[in-house]
């Protein structure tokens, strides 16, 4: 008999310990933050092309000044290239 009641000592606060009242419940998680990704685009192409020059002892064929001009004039459209006396 003793041993009964000293088993019903111990067991008794570990299965009471489990139970749980209304106020115990888990409460609910708030929102998951909403995470939005935006696609950007740098060009970083002003910061490593440069016009090109020609001196007056150069020798250049048509098509060749032809794309120096384009590359000239698009860099003075995207990167804002201004024209230097001199060179």
């Amino acid at each position: 008999m003793l041993k009964a009641t000293l088993l019903l000592c111990l067991l008794g606060p570990l299965l009471t310990s489990c139970a749980m009242n209304g106020a115990d419940q888990e409460k609910p998680l708030a929102a998951e933050p909403l995470v939005q990704v935006k696609t950007r685009f740098v060009d970083t192409a002003c910061d490593w092309t440069k016009p090109i020059y020609v001196s007056n002892g150069d020798v250049l064929t048509d098509e060749t000044a032809r794309a120096i001009l384009a590359h000239n004039l698009a860099g003075a459209k995207q990167c804002g290239w201004k024209p230097t006396a001199g060179k």
